[in-house]
């Protein structure tokens, strides 16, 4: 069973409101994941060989969320851009059967979304893995704990930092924005019933960036790639030159 432990800052839920009935949430198969470490070798007096320990650079997951319509990949895309970083689209890591449902106008289950979540979670870390300084995704995150699915990724390491990038505006703006799309499974209908589940970021989810997205989609971008600068500056990163 999870831990009640704060990840950069962030206590999650607890684990009976992370679980549907009785499923606890799926372990992630990388939760003994250690730090990234720059290993130096030396030569002990007694011609053994030391390692010692380099601090590890500063990693960053940015997670745009928000309901249909509000422009996750848009933002998410601009991001990934400007930061150098990969761009990990989430609605290509949904299994045929829940984009068959939504195509329908069903709305998904949280038994649904749980393997989907833990997917998005495990390419962001082997997205990291591979040397990245960040990646940036989307996901829609409606609700809290499907945020804390998400939260879980830093839990083993200190220099990995989460970030939530939400996405703010009313559902009569969404459906109009949504209504508007061709050839997209998300139909207009989706746009209520995603409102119906959702639950806006609360105070007290300090890893959360909300977004004004009633704007033109310039402003959108330069607010948000403002906003997460002024975060790596405050928890002591740079974008990559």
């Amino acid at each position: 069973m999870l831990s009640s432990v704060a990840f950069n800052g962030q206590r999650p839920s607890s684990a009976s409101a992370m679980s549907s009935g009785h499923q606890i949430i799926p372990p992630s198969p990388k939760a003994a994941r250690l730090p990234i470490t720059s290993l130096s070798k030396g030569i002990m007096a007694n011609g053994a060989t030391s390692t010692v320990d380099s601090p590890a650079r500063d990693q960053h997951i940015w997670l745009v969320t928000g309901p249909a319509g509000c422009g996750k990949s848009t933002v998410a895309k601009h991001l990934a851009t400007s930061l150098q970083v990969p761009f990990i689209e989430g609605d290509e890591y949904h299994p045929q059967a829940n984009i068959e449902k939504m195509s329908a106008g069903i709305p998904l289950t949280d038994a649904d979304r749980w393997d989907w979540l833990t997917a998005l979670r495990e390419a962001s870390i082997q997205a990291l893995d591979k040397g990245n300084s960040g990646v940036v995704l989307t996901c829609s995150a409606l609700k809290r704990k499907y945020r804390d699915v998400i939260r879980v990724a830093p839990y083993f390491t200190p220099n990995l930092h989460l970030h939530f990038i939400y996405l703010d505006a009313p559902e009569e703006v969404l459906l109009q924005r949504v209504s508007a799309r061709q050839n997209h499974y998300m139909g207009a209908n989706m746009v209520h019933s995603q409102f119906e589940v959702l639950e806006k970021p609360q105070a007290d989810e300090v890893d959360v960036i909300t977004i004004d997205v009633t704007r033109s989609p310039e402003e959108v971008m330069a607010d948000s790639f403002n906003r997460v600068l002024e975060t790596m500056e405050g928890s002591g990163s740079q974008p990559e030159a």
